[in-house]
């Protein structure tokens, strides 16, 4: 289907379209807009506790679309910021709009989601740089 014409940004569109309905499929609804958020929640939470080479190096496995969610906002001479696992669980469910409790599950899903559609040990390569607690909220 062609979105804008350009086909390079409309392939774009179709994949960032098809990791969202994952998403949505992982949490059982079709609620894409609630997809689109935690899955930028788990973006931007987990962006910004990684070293910029790491973040670099897993942003270049998405879409052209979603990289640019990726990176909305950053600001690599800020980073990585050293935060605990509360904090994690707080910056994710503000981003997302869920419940702290909610998180866990939340980033489980959403890291098993982009698990299937990033090459092979490229997530781990980026959760490995993270401190136990987070990467197990993030994984």
């Amino acid at each position: 289907m062609s979105h804008t014409g350009v086909s390079n940004l409309d392939h774009s569109i179709d994949k960032a379209v098809a990791w969202l309905a994952d998403v949505a499929t992982a949490f059982d609804t079709d609620d894409r807009r609630f997809a689109y958020r935690v899955t930028r929640a788990w973006m931007h939470a987990l962006r910004d506790r990684l070293p910029v080479p790491v973040a670099a190096h897993l942003a270049a496995q998405l879409p052209e679309l979603l990289r640019g969610v990726f990176y909305d906002g950053w600001n690599p001479s800020h980073v990585p910021i050293k935060y605990d696992s509360a904090e994690y669980v707080r910056r994710f469910a503000r981003e997302a709009t869920i419940h702290d409790a909610e998180v866990p599950r939340s980033a489980t899903l959403v890291a098993g989601v982009m698990r299937r559609h990033v090459s092979p040990g490229a997530l781990d390569e980026a959760l490995d740089t993270l401190p136990a607690d987070i990467r197990q909220l993030a994984a």
